[in-house]
C-alpha cells in the first residue's frame, strides 16, 4: 500500500494519496483549491536501526557527477533481497 505525495502546482500545497490497490480509481486533485496540475515529490523516510551504539548499521551516502549535474546514491543498513 504505498502513500505518493504531491505538490499542486497552483497553490504549492503538499498533500499525499494512499494507493489500496492498483485497479482503484483515485481522483488526484488537489485538497485545498482541487486543482488538477501536480508533481510527484520524493517522500523522504525516516526509520530507526536496533544494535549497539557503535554498530555500523548507518546509511551512507555516494555522490557523483552525472549528465544532470550530481547524483547521490543512498545505501540504507537492513536486510537485502
Amino acid at each position: 500500500m504505498p502513500i505518493f505525495e504531491f505538490k499542486c502546482l497552483k497553490c504549492q500545497a503538499y498533500f499525499e494519496i494512499l494507493i489500496m490497490n492498483k485497479d482503484d480509481e483515485v481522483e488526484l486533485k488537489c485538497p485545498e483549491c482541487k486543482a488538477e496540475e501536480f508533481e510527484r515529490i520524493l517522500s523522504s523516510t525516516n526509520f530507526a536501526m536496533g544494535g549497539s551504539s557503535g554498530s555500523s548499521n548507518k546509511p551512507s551516502a555516494t555522490t557523483k557527477t552525472c549528465s544532470s549535474g550530481s547524483c547521490t546514491t543512498y545505501d540504507m543498513p537492513g536486510h537485502s533481497r
